[in-house]
């Protein structure tokens, strides 16, 4: 699951890429007219809404499309940059670029495509962008109160509609589609162009907007790939088809001390539990978070066995089912919990000794465990120190533009 860089496309080849978009992009803007200010400008006239249109497919394509690719685990919403809202800059700043907008015929991405096409007003324009960044950074400190008030975090507007993101993007369709509408009767009465409400004009349409209408339903109705993993696996354990291979604490024990570097002891409970308390060498992938693509990675691997172990042996069980569904056979689920094992191994020292007269069965194992306890102990040290595994954490994107 994203994002793309650095796991899929290095960060060399990312500028390769952002290159070329970057060239496509403004192809695109000038076949379309964009590098004109005629046909930048209509919107405010009232006689060509191509950017309003444009902006609105834009918006409906890329919420539709993240959605779906959010829903089959695709792509990861965490990571996606979100400007902050600072509420009084949004309004003065919206404002001075629309000001400008309708003054100069451009905006900043419109500009640029015209400069590169040799235009002297896209240059204009582009150069007056340039006095406008120097000027604000030497005003800053004049500025920096209005510029940080009213910071009102990263909001998405479905949040704040206390909607899902499914039900907005429906909104969003049918906003689109009314607005498509809307202008066009009042672009053709500006033009003095009558509007024509043609059958098949209106099938063509009406099947262009129920495609992403449609697209989203399917979201709704249909589980996630986690869900229909999860809904696999009771079923299985309901049926009691899934029994997984169980390993005791004593035998965990006696491998890590022997044989630690042969097994991937994970253990599945959170992050906070994990700090507090696990077992020597182990590795922590909390248990909502083992379908994820990264932590996939750490289990489904050919050289070491892996060991789960959680809060419950339920915990444990369902982890190693989980693991299977992803294709690794090879595993095992601890049969008493994390505080269990820390207790009949880890702490076996500081536990009373068996009275006198105990059988020699219970006097090895005592024996056993303390002796066990302190060398998981040594290793648990040592491995910290040479042998601590490299986990990517994926971050949320330190960037965007406004």
């Amino acid at each position: 699951m994203g994002p793309l860089v650095p796991d899929v496309i290095s960060h060399e080849f990312n500028f390769v890429i952002a290159l070329i978009m970057g060239v496509g992009f403004g192809y695109a803007l000038e076949q379309a007219g964009f590098a004109s200010t005629k046909k930048l400008v209509g919107l405010f006239y009232g006689n060509d809404f191509t950017v309003l249109r444009v902006f609105f497919t834009a918006g409906v394509t890329a919420a539709v499309g993240l959605i779906l690719l959010n829903h089959y685990n695709l792509i990861d919403l965490n990571l996606i940059y979100i400007n902050p809202t600072y509420l009084y800059a949004a309004l003065v700043g919206g404002g001075i670029m629309g000001a400008g907008f309708i003054i100069g015929g451009f905006c900043p991405g419109t500009s640029a495509c015209a400069a590169a096409t040799g235009r002297i007003d896209g240059w204009a324009f582009v150069f007056g962008g340039f006095i406008g960044v120097f000027g604000f950074a030497e005003l800053y400190p004049l500025v920096k109160g209005l510029y940080m008030a009213e910071y009102q975090g990263n909001l998405l507007v479905f949040e704040m509609m206390d909607i899902s993101r499914e039900q907005f993007g429906i909104i969003l369709v049918l906003v689109a589609s009314g607005v498509f509408v809307a202008t066009q009767v009042i672009e053709n009465k500006v033009n003095n162009k009558e509007t024509l409400w043609l059958k098949s004009t209106i099938i063509k349409n009406s099947l262009i907007v129920l495609l992403p209408l449609a697209l989203i339903v399917l979201v709704m109705i249909t589980p996630t790939p986690y869900e229909l993993m999860n809904k696999r696996i009771d079923e299985k354990i309901a049926a009691g088809q899934c029994k997984p291979e169980m390993i005791d604490g004593d035998k965990l024990a006696y491998e890590l001390v022997n044989n630690y570097y042969l097994y991937n002891v994970i253990d599945v409970r959170t992050p906070q539990e994990y700090k507090a308390f696990h077992i020597p060498t182990a590795i922590n992938i909390p248990l909502a978070e083992l379908h994820f693509h990264l932590n996939q990675q750490r289990f489904i691997q050919n050289i070491k066995t892996n060991v789960f172990y959680g809060a419950s042996d339920m915990q444990a069980k369902r982890a190693c089912l989980i693991t299977k569904y992803f294709g690794k056979t090879d595993n095992f689920a601890l049969n008493i919990t994390a505080l269990q094992f820390k207790t009949t191994i880890m702490d076996a020292i500081s536990e009373a000794p068996p009275a006198l007269g105990s059988t020699k069965k219970v006097m090895d194992e005592y024996h056993f465990r303390v002796d066990a306890g302190n060398q998981l102990k040594e290793i648990g040290a040592t491995v910290e120190k040479i042998d601590k595994p490299v986990i990517k954490v994926a971050k949320r994107a330190a960037g965007g533009c406004s």
